[in-house]
């Protein structure tokens, strides 16, 4: 089955946020983690046949819902996990703050890897909760996270270990040692663990493979919060349908108490859409994967071809972390601005000399965005 993702759909004056951004001004749009391609029709028929229902009330998920999260933990995973541990929410940001929230006192604080997608970072601080951050180091072109490095700054304050994997923006899809190493710096302090995984299915690099945190053993399940969603994925993240998977129960109902009055249900359509995403989105998804790896082969290659940028290939996710500290400008988002290039920027994340790059994209778009790229770097020599 062949689905075109190099078909270009106008988002520029629809109710794109990522288009929006920039009006009318000829700068692409290459931040927020939403992709340009047009979602698989297994999801837009299961919508129309919901909506021709022509009833919207309040929902519940459905059992075909939950029987497709299980399998689709088993099957991939060889995770099982119960209808019980599942509690749904409207998106991951939410659960990230939640998790803070519920898991940490005002005495307490929070292990964040850095640099990080920006929400972990902001839910500490809306909860007026310490932050301890960990640098992620590069060894062998990848970012990795070594926690053992960092155990003497801890002062027995930190209660919750915010993990995400695959790492936005870094890219890395961490291998099961170092998961174990985590689950040992996690024990060793008694932290809880809140892991967003919600690019694992986006893994870009031959053999990489994802592994649930709390999959590793009894003591991960019992000590985490699993956050997943189709929604990056299959390009529904309008569509807010989430899950936190929570085996402990004592954990579960304080995060679902903490909810309570703050968190809305997930809508009836949302949850239309991620059902017929996770039970029948598997072949477009296939060919979307390739036509990423395709995009993120041309981007590398083409910033390996200039000495004042540079990014390490990313195992998973559409993102791109690019460092641009060799540029010696003040702030590369803005520098990139003024040649029609709207990145992330990296001081967001917890690095002002870098940008993170979205190249879920169709590829006449990427090729402008290269061209514009050399043009930018050309203009500092």
């Amino acid at each position: 089955m062949a689905f075109d993702f190099d078909q270009r759909i106008d988002r520029r004056h629809s109710d794109s946020l990522k288009w929006r951004k920039y009006g009318d001004r000829d700068i692409l749009p290459l931040w927020v983690a939403d992709t340009d391609f047009r979602s698989a029709d297994c999801i837009t028929a299961a919508l129309q046949e919901r909506i021709a229902h022509g009833v919207f009330g309040y929902g519940v998920p459905s059992e075909a819902l939950t029987d497709v999260i299980i399998e689709r933990m088993a099957h991939r995973y060889g995770w099982h996990i119960q209808p019980e541990w599942l509690v749904f929410l409207p998106g991951v940001v939410c659960g990230l703050n939640l998790c803070v929230r519920a898991f940490t006192s005002a005495q307490q604080g929070t292990v964040s890897p850095t640099p990080i997608y920006p929400p972990f970072r902001q839910a500490a601080a809306l909860a007026d909760r310490a932050q301890l951050t960990v640098p992620l180091q590069l060894r062998d072109q990848r970012w990795v996270l070594d926690l053992e490095a960092q155990e003497s700054r801890l002062n027995g304050a930190e209660k919750l270990l915010m993990l995400c994997n695959p790492q936005n923006p870094g890219g890395t899809v961490y291998r099961r040692e170092e998961l174990e190493a985590q689950l040992r710096f996690a024990r060793r302090h008694d932290l809880i663990v809140c892991s967003d995984e919600i690019h694992c299915d986006l893994l870009l690099e031959p053999g990489a493979k994802h592994i649930p945190f709390a999959s590793l053993s009894e003591d991960a399940a019992q000590r985490s919060i699993t956050l997943m969603s189709p929604s990056k994925t299959f390009n529904i993240a309008g569509l807010g349908a989430s899950v936190a998977i929570i085996p402990n129960r004592e954990l579960r109902e304080r995060f679902s108490r903490e909810r309570k009055g703050m968190v809305p249900d997930v809508d009836v359509l949302a949850y239309v859409a991620a059902t017929a995403a996770w039970r029948d989105g598997q072949p477009w998804l296939d060919e979307q994967l390739a036509y990423l790896r395709r995009n993120r082969d041309t981007l590398v290659s083409h910033l390996h071809s200039l000495p004042e940028l540079s990014m390490v290939s990313p195992e998973g996710s559409y993102l791109g972390w690019i460092d641009a500290s060799r540029l010696e400008v003040e702030n590369p988002q803005q520098f990139f601005e003024r040649f029609g290039l709207g990145f992330s920027a990296g001081g967001d994340f917890g690095d002002e000399n870098f940008v993170r790059i979205n190249f879920g994209c169709h590829r006449l778009l990427l090729d402008e965005a290269l061209r514009r790229i050399s043009l930018a770097v050309q203009s500092r020599r």
